[in-house]
């Protein structure tokens, strides 16, 4: 902080000041859901289930992860003695009187893997809290529903907001906090932060996921398809393994998925900042990215509390929350320009605008990622029409109905990140004295977009969460049989909006992920320049694709996010088979049939829990080991086109996964909304309906499992590659490295031939 004027300090202060802010706000909201009417005593039982299942299955998860976070931990502490620390943070340490070089490394290498469990554990508190005040509200949702439409939104969206805030909160914190304690030199520590949160986000995606889908699939296969039930039927013994399912996937996966993008967008906003303070002398380059997260967080606090509905209907709550969501981004955009006046200098003393027009692009990309993906999964737009009407062709011809749109769907969406980029081209046109200098403004301007994308992550999560929410209200009250009023219409509506919020929040995290991934591309390129100019070694300026090598790691690259998806969706369908199974036993029991015994829910709830646990090693080995083997291979200019190759085709494939999936669910949910007649085969228990639930259970492992899973896989491999490039640029001993990528290629074949095991049970 020494190198901040006062102003500059006070600025910083304040920031860590709103991270509070954001936490006591969430708090405030748990203590208005908590007291909350839980409904009836059948309504609490159903409800105790689903908590007592979510519970188990964190804890679980919690204690397969905690051995490999040993093991990185003490990776990332060794890899500062590998490549000393950074030009910064050797003067900053030196200013504080550290001026032994290896005092400078212990404390970076100290720095770096704290700064990792911390990533670790906040990303873990945000999913695990989040979770829990999820669950702690469907009963509550469930119950209000049966007085009021609006009563009930207020609720399961405050709900969501809890874990909104919870997650700008912790996020702002943290790289606060660091950047408090660092200094210029935060950039090393935050690489540890960063990685700590993305890949606790990669386990709980994946693992969630897997968990998620392999009973909901199960579930719906059996009991609509095979039985003519209804959705949440207290007969189906996956029922319950179904909707706890909805919180450790949707809940924790998607709120530690958006706190690791909040993350390591501003570790990439800081990397390139710092390149921008050696090219300026300004360090108004880092300070800004900080600030503009407080201001953020600040307007996710107003535009949250604003959401309330003036009608009735499920189009009235979707506008209600958009009003909400645009507040927010028109508040954040004046106070950006106002900080912007104030503060941000060109150095000839004129105002520097070019910052807030990154930063502003980033909300707009936002707003135009939330309404193209609105556009392909909501109930009121053609394309999920046209799913319902291909219906009546049966179950091929809903498939291929839903393909095309969801294909459709991630073409919009690359482009409109494209040209985000392009804009963030035109903007810093001219800054720079050379070409080398003009690149580093636009990355940074890449970087800003980022942070200007996640500024309202407190909206995004709550729109996110408040969807399993729903759900689960829905359940809950289905399960308990309550029926007074027109409560189940109330809930069938809040589940649709539901539906349409994930859909909506998935599109942001993908598109989050890809523009922290191309400003991570800006950051690994700067860190390989440096470690090459410290070494005398030509500096690199660009990937070039001409490069056999380059072309190598790019076609490398584009595989990795398929095989990674065809991982997980195997996953999920070996285990919903085993759910299909036992469901299918149970119900042989004519006792079970008639109401007069319960099934045993808690064997779905193992069986779901056992297969997700079981790949989150593999996963993590290919996401962790790929990028290592790659440029240990081919070197540093064949990991930037494997870079490359990870994000394009990461981004189609989640974005089309995603936003078929929800397009599929919406389309059956379209058809379960219409009025029941054999005649017409309209509604539930029509063919049409089976066909749309055979289209629903297609895309369920890809909206929920593999299509969101994509997006810290991105991130690890982007992350893991930005520590190991120096590493590979200093590498002299061609023995070494050649060892350590025959061990890497092992380890990536056994995780996948583990992948491929074929088990009666997984392990």
């Amino acid at each position: 902080m020494q190198d901040l004027n006062g102003l500059e300090q006070t600025m910083v202060w304040l920031v860590l000041l709103i991270s509070f802010a954001g936490l006591g706000y969430a708090l405030f909201l748990r203590a208005q859901v908590l007291s909350e009417d839980k409904g009836t005593p059948e309504m609490q039982r159903v409800w105790n289930a689903i908590k007592t299942g979510a519970l188990a299955y964190l804890s679980k998860q919690a204690r397969s992860i905690v051995p490999l976070i040993a093991v990185l931990t003490v990776a990332l502490f060794l890899s500062v003695y590998v490549v000393p620390p950074s030009a910064e943070a050797t003067a900053h340490f030196g200013s504080l009187g550290f001026k032994s070089p290896a005092q400078v490394t212990l404390i970076v290498a100290v720095g770096r893997a704290i700064a990792f469990i911390m990533g670790a554990l906040f990303s873990l508190t945000v999913g695990q809290l989040g979770m829990r005040i999820a669950v702690e509200a469907n009963v509550r949702t469930a119950a209000e529903a049966r007085k009021s439409f609006a009563g009930a939104l207020r609720i399961a969206y405050r709900a969501g907001t809890v874990t909104g805030m919870l997650t700008d909160g912790l996020g702002l914190f943290g790289g606060t906090i660091i950047f408090i304690l660092f200094g210029k030199a935060a950039p090393d520590a935050l690489l540890g932060f960063g990685f700590g949160g993305t890949l606790l986000a990669l386990f709980m995606r994946v693992g969630g996921g897997i968990f998620t889908k392999a009973a909901d699939v199960g579930a719906d296969l059996v009991g609509k398809v095979e039985q003519n039930l209804e959705e949440d039927d207290k007969r189906n013994a996956a029922v319950i393994a179904d909707l706890v399912g909805d919180n450790v996937g949707d809940c924790a996966g998607m709120a530690a998925d958006i706190f690791e993008s909040y993350e390591v967008t501003i570790v990439s906003g800081l990397i390139l900042g710092l390149a921008l303070v050696a090219l300026t002398g300004q360090v108004q380059w880092i300070v800004f990215p900080l600030v503009v997260r407080g201001i953020g967080v600040l307007s996710s606090i107003v535009g949250t509390y604003l959401v309330r509905v003036t009608s009735d209907t499920a189009r009235g709550a979707m506008q209600a929350i958009n009003r909400g969501f645009l507040s927010s981004a028109a508040m954040s955009a004046l106070v950006f320009a106002g900080m912007t006046a104030f503060y941000m200098r060109t150095p000839t003393g004129g105002i520097e605008w070019r910052p807030f027009l990154s930063v502003t692009i980033g909300v707009v990309l936002a707003i135009v990622i939330d309404r193209v993906t609105e556009y392909f999964t909501d109930t009121h737009f053609k394309p999920v029409k046209d799913i319902a009407k291909a219906t009546s062709g049966g179950p091929a011809t809903t498939i291929l109905s839903g393909i095309s749109i969801g294909k459709e769907s991630a073409v919009w969406a690359t482009l409109t990140i494209a040209a985000t980029i392009f804009a963030s081209v035109v903007i810093w046109s001219g800054a720079g004295k050379n070409a080398a200098e003009q690149a580093a403004y636009v990355l940074y301007g890449v970087a800003m977009t980022g942070v200007g994308m996640l500024t309202l992550t407190g909206n995004n999560v709550a729109m996110d969460s408040f969807g399993p929410i729903s759900d689960n209200a829905n359940g809950v009250a289905e399960l308990a049989d309550v029926t007074t009023g027109n409560t189940r219409q109330i809930l069938a509506d809040l589940d649709a909006v539901g539906n349409t919020t994930k859909a909506i929040t998935k599109g942001v995290a993908i598109g989050s992920a890809v523009i922290a991934a191309v400003s991570l591309f800006g950051s690994f390129l700067t860190d390989v320049g440096l470690a090459q100019k410290a070494q005398g070694l030509p500096v690199i300026t660009g990937i070039n694709v001409a490069d056999p090598r380059v072309f190598i790691g790019f076609l490398i690259g584009g595989t990795i996010p398929w095989l990674f998806s065809s991982i997980a969706i195997k996953a999920v369908e070996r285990a919903a088979g085993l759910i299909v199974n036992e469901v299918r036993r149970q119900f042989k029991n004519p006792k079970i049939m008639s109401y007069e015994i319960e099934p045993d829910y808690a064997s779905a709830v193992n069986i779901s829990t056992a297969a997700a646990q079981r790949e989150l090693l593999t996963l993590s080995i290919i996401s962790i080991s790929s990028p290592i083997i790659v440029g240990l291979l081919f070197k540093v200019e064949a990991l930037g086109g494997f870079l490359a190759g990870v994000i394009l085709s990461g981004q189609l494939l989640a974005v089309y996964m995603s936003n078929a999936g929800g397009a599929w669910d919406n389309a059956k949910k379209t058809i379960e909304d219409e009025p029941r007649s054999k005649e017409n085969n309209t509604g539930k228990g029509s063919e049409r309906h089976k066909a749309a639930v055979v289209g629903d259970t297609v895309g369920d492992p890809l909206k929920d499992t593999a299509g969101p899973a994509l997006n810290p896989m991105i991130k690890v491999i982007n992350l893991v590659s930005v520590i190991i490039a120096p590493i590979i640029v200093t590498a002299t001993n061609d023995l070494v490295t050649g060892a350590i990528a025959f061990v890497l290629i092992g380890a990536f074949v056994w995780a996948v031939w583990q992948s491929k095991r074929d088990a009666t049970q997984p392990v």
